[in-house]
């Protein structure tokens, strides 16, 4: 609002200059750009991110699953670890050596991460492997992809609202840098006459 009522105030104004009106055209330029360009550049990022975040979903769920597995002995000198996945402080895990059957039949041993506050030999616990019983993380849901694409898509729209006022606060910067200058040589040329009688008759 203020670049549009700028740009009234100066359009007639007997003492408006050249670099006024450009400064209210810059603001207004800017508002418009910030206003409908950044809503839609976020709005193409968080929809490119949904896409892809949603098919590494459907993959990852396909592509990972959850197996039993079975406590053989605790890693001695292990402290427990929080839950990498969820990063909740109460979720937390202790490292074992453990034994499990992959999707494709083969059977796996090996030390991992146990959801188990104190475990003992026999223990079971499920894990998440791929096909071939590799431990993995756990699938992305649905709902966490979807939160990660509309805060994409909200940072791209201030990242382009912030170049955008970047390029505003630039524009106007050299513009008044010039205006100065030109300030600069008009007093240079009226110095030397300055404070002289009949200067200006």
């Amino acid at each position: 609002m203020r670049a549009i009522r700028g740009l009234w105030h100066w359009r007639h104004n007997p003492l408006r200059r050249a670099t006024d009106l450009a400064e209210a055209w810059v603001a207004l330029v800017t508002l418009v750009l910030i206003t409908v360009a950044a809503p839609v550049i976020g709005s193409l990022v968080g929809s490119a991110a949904q896409d892809s975040l949603q098919r590494s979903v459907r993959e990852q769920q396909h592509s990972r699953r959850l197996v039993m597995a079975t406590v053989v002995r605790r890693l001695r000198g292990a402290m427990p670890e929080p839950d990498p996945d969820t990063g909740a402080a109460h979720d937390i895990r202790s490292r074992v050596v453990a034994d499990w059957t992959a999707p494709d039949g083969t059977r796996q041993h090996g030390p991992v991460l146990a959801g188990l506050k104190s475990p003992h030999q026999g223990d079971r616990f499920r894990l998440w492997t791929d096909g071939h019983g590799r431990i993995t993380t756990r699938p992305l849901d649905a709902p966490t992809a979807t939160t990660h694409a509309v805060l994409a898509g909200f940072g791209a729209a201030l990242l382009t609202a912030g170049l955008v006022d970047s390029g505003r606060r630039l524009i106007v910067w050299r513009m008044v840098r010039r205006r100065y200058a030109r300030w600069d040589q008009a007093w240079d040329r009226a110095g030397p006459d300055w404070g002289k009688a009949g200067t200006g008759s």
